[in-house]
């Protein structure tokens, strides 16, 4: 499986994954969960922003992770930013 049908593929496991127990790589015990987040990359004018992006986040240990499917997603994303990124405008604020 390649290109968009791997990704259809994977968001759908995303979205399945959502109604079950996952259990945590990190610790081992169940009651891991997918939370939506947005990952920044690169800097200036290659800044890329990913938007709702799946991590598993665990209650337990406080451990966060991407999957590989999530990762190979990202860099696809990544490579074919022209395709999928839409310019906006973001404010930036500079840590003290």
């Amino acid at each position: 499986m390649g290109g968009q049908a791997s990704w259809l593929s994977s968001r759908f496991m995303a979205n399945n994954m959502k109604t079950k127990t996952l259990i945590c790589e990190i610790c081992g015990k169940s009651g891991a969960q997918i939370r939506h987040i947005a990952r920044s990359y690169g800097k200036g004018a290659n800044l890329l922003v990913i938007e709702n992006v799946p991590i598993v986040t665990c209650p337990h240990c406080g451990e966060s992770h991407l999957t590989a499917d999530t990762l190979h997603e990202i860099e696809r994303i990544k490579l074919h930013r022209r395709s999928f990124a839409k310019p906006r405008n973001v404010a930036v604020a500079s840590f003290a």
